[in-house]
């Protein structure tokens, strides 16, 4: 398998312009699980935001280096220090990229953690907790605004 990348997908009844908005909403899907604070910019080219969670476990840097109005978001992860791993800077020159395409009368998100891959210690806590934003609390921003 090539690209061994963390990637998941999802489909929602809303446009390509509501699910563009929810993903530069960081504050409103990406806290909420796990005491997450979030500083900074994040919704413009060159925005740099700082994402804190379980008192310390996870902190990561990340800056804005691509936005396409309701096709594509992102961000290159400058710096980052995860507690539960060997390797705390695992995620530092990662990319996260959220690409948006409309497919019949729906909109496909698709999120990729490049450079995030089962080689990486993190790997297994790290996409089972993505999954778990982008399934339960980005779905839900774009499709009913919580």
């Amino acid at each position: 398998m090539d690209n061994q990348n963390f990637t998941f997908s999802f489909m929602v009844d809303q446009t390509p312009r509501e699910a563009f908005d929810a993903i530069n909403n960081v504050r409103g899907w990406w806290t909420g699980l796990y005491s997450e604070e979030i500083e900074g910019s994040t919704e413009k080219l060159d925005d740099e935001f700082t994402f804190r969670a379980g008192g310390g476990v996870h902190y990561s840097k990340h800056k804005l280096i691509e936005v396409i109005p309701d096709k594509k978001v992102v961000w290159l992860v400058t710096d980052s220090k995860l507690t539960f791993v060997k390797d705390q800077s695992e995620w530092s020159g990662t990319k996260i990229i959220f690409d948006i395409s409309k497919q019949g009368d729906k909109t496909q998100v698709c999120f990729t953690h490049v450079g995030l891959v089962p080689d990486f210690e993190c790997y297994n806590d790290c996409s089972n907790v993505w999954g778990n934003y982008l399934q339960n609390r980005l779905m839900n921003l774009i499709t009913i605004g919580d």
